[in-house]
């Protein structure tokens, strides 16, 4: 993994679209975009979260820390026939995920058979299955509300209580297992497939877990509920953010050998070859906000150095024997020069944007690109950033600064030379990792992005819109694979200077 750079593209899946997907991107649509990757010499696909979120679009608000999201089961490699129309800007999540759950019941009640040799193999997985499909089931009784208003003897259940609801309620646990042995096939083959052409998945692993979730109402003591994660006041959002995820009871967690995390793990090397450790300052020291209080009020925990240090030191040594994944750290924001010292002696990539690449404690200045840690991975934007189209409207200013620094000429409009000239930039850089969204090399293309430059953005934190998380990418997978100009637009960016 270390031995050469690698270039990449970085998407949420359900962007994608094609001839035969239903309404949403689906697992068997990253075959084609293995295929075109390796046409254009790119090596790894990053992916966001793929876990159940239920009926939240957000990736980060899982449902459980290992189960797929079913609404990514290709319905065409089962038999669907029909044609849903994928021309609106953004996913109609909840409707293409009711739909498909209707569809995939008459297709359970068709062809499921309990002793079916390759769904018992898959069992094997049952000491988070279970628990998940009965979790599932009583979701689906008690009217997708939070287990904490489900009825009191159903709030802390027992690993025996489990056992009996799975029996009581047999048809919707299998439903729920059946649907993550397709999951966990269709992503497996995807994997098969990208390991043969030498391509590199990179998997999302989100720091922290819904608190209605599986996880926080079957192992209630590996979290602290008294608190809820959060992000301070800064420059973008004076007021602080409030997430509502619980925190985590390290201390319960390291008296089982941190079993949770290397079950999560594990469970995702099937499928990555990379990961990224989401808001990775987070196990360090995390901003804990008391219930019923604002973020403003928020306070680090642990607040003392040596005491993050220890803890954050701890938790990712444990997290990087757990797997043969390569981990590449999100640690953008305000991080202690102490940690960043950490993160590169544990031989973890931290993430540059360019843009936000400043001497800040001096005189502000971008860092110059040949300076950036080879141990890295250079991104002009990121999924909770505006992309460079937005940057260049929202901060003319900035975006004009940045360009003379690194003698880039600057026009009031962002064209597709200057975009390309930006775009070879973070492809030159002395990181191990190159890896964009896959809308910046789209809108090099006239026409294949949105209109409206906001409808490109894939999430805008600290605001509940409906835009988040459904952006769909404006070419179908077949137009834009096939566009040779495209390609040859990267090629020339991807190659050496």
């Amino acid at each position: 993994m270390i031995d050469y750079p690698h270039h990449g593209v970085n998407l949420p899946l359900g962007a994608l679209h094609s001839e035969n997907s239903c309404g949403i991107g689906e697992f068997h649509d990253l075959i084609p975009l293995i295929d075109w990757c390796k046409e254009i010499d790119f090596d790894v696909i990053q992916l966001l979260p793929l876990n159940d979120s239920g009926f939240d679009p957000s990736p980060y608000n899982a449902l459980s820390s290992t189960a797929l999201n079913p609404i990514y089961i290709t319905l065409h490699a089962l038999g669907y026939k029909e044609k849903r129309s994928n021309n609106s800007t953004h996913v109609d999540y909840n409707g293409v995920l009711k739909m498909k759950l209707e569809w995939l019941y008459r297709y359970y009640k068709e062809t499921f058979r309990e002793d079916d040799s390759e769904y018992v193999r898959f069992l094997e997985f049952d000491s988070w299955l279970t628990p998940y499909a009965v979790y599932k089931a009583l979701s689906d009784i008690y009217d997708f509300k939070p287990w904490t208003q489900w009825p009191k003897e159903l709030q802390n259940p027992s690993h025996t209580q489990i056992r009996h609801l799975a029996k009581e309620h047999k048809d919707k646990v299998d439903f729920y297992k059946y649907l993550q042995f397709i999951c966990h096939k269709q992503l497996s083959e995807v994997k098969a497939y990208a390991n043969e052409r030498h391509v590199f998945l990179k998997g999302d692993i989100p720091i922290l877990i819904s608190p209605e979730s599986v996880d926080v109402w079957m192992t209630r003591g590996y979290f602290n509920l008294d608190y809820a994660a959060g992000a301070p006041p800064d420059v973008f959002n004076p007021e602080g953010q409030y997430w509502g995820f619980p925190l985590f009871n390290y201390r319960a967690m390291e008296e089982d050998d941190f079993g949770w995390w290397r079950q999560r793990l594990q469970f995702a090397s099937q499928f990555y070859d990379i990961y990224r450790i989401d808001h990775i300052i987070g196990f360090f020291r995390i901003w804990a906000i008391e219930r019923g209080k604002t973020a403003l009020e928020g306070q680090f925990i642990p607040s003392e150095e040596w005491e993050y240090l220890a803890q954050g030191t701890q938790v990712l040594e444990m997290m990087l024997s757990a797997t043969k994944m390569f981990p590449i750290g999100e640690d953008l924001g305000i991080i202690p020069t102490t940690v960043h010292k950490r993160l590169a002696e544990l031989g973890i990539c931290s993430t540059k944007v360019p843009r936000w690449e400043r001497y800040w404690e001096s005189d502000k200045t971008y860092v110059p690109l040949e300076k950036y840690p080879p141990l890295s991975l250079t991104t002009l934007s990121t999924h909770d950033s505006e992309t460079l189209a937005l940057w260049w409207i929202d901060y003319p200013k900035e975006a004009e600064e940045f360009c003379l620094f690194h003698n880039i000429p600057f026009e009031k409009e962002l064209t597709i030379d200057t975009r390309s000239r930006l775009l070879e930039m973070a492809h030159h850089t002395p990181s191990l990792f190159h890896i964009n969204l896959i809308g910046e090399y789209l809108a090099l293309i006239p026409g294949y992005t949105w209109d409206e430059p906001k409808d490109e953005r894939i999430n805008e934190p600290g605001y509940v819109l409906p835009t988040n998380w459904t952006y769909r990418i404006r070419p179908s997978l077949e137009e834009f694979t096939a566009n040779h100009s495209l390609a040859d637009f990267i090629r020339r960016i991807r190659q050496d200077v």
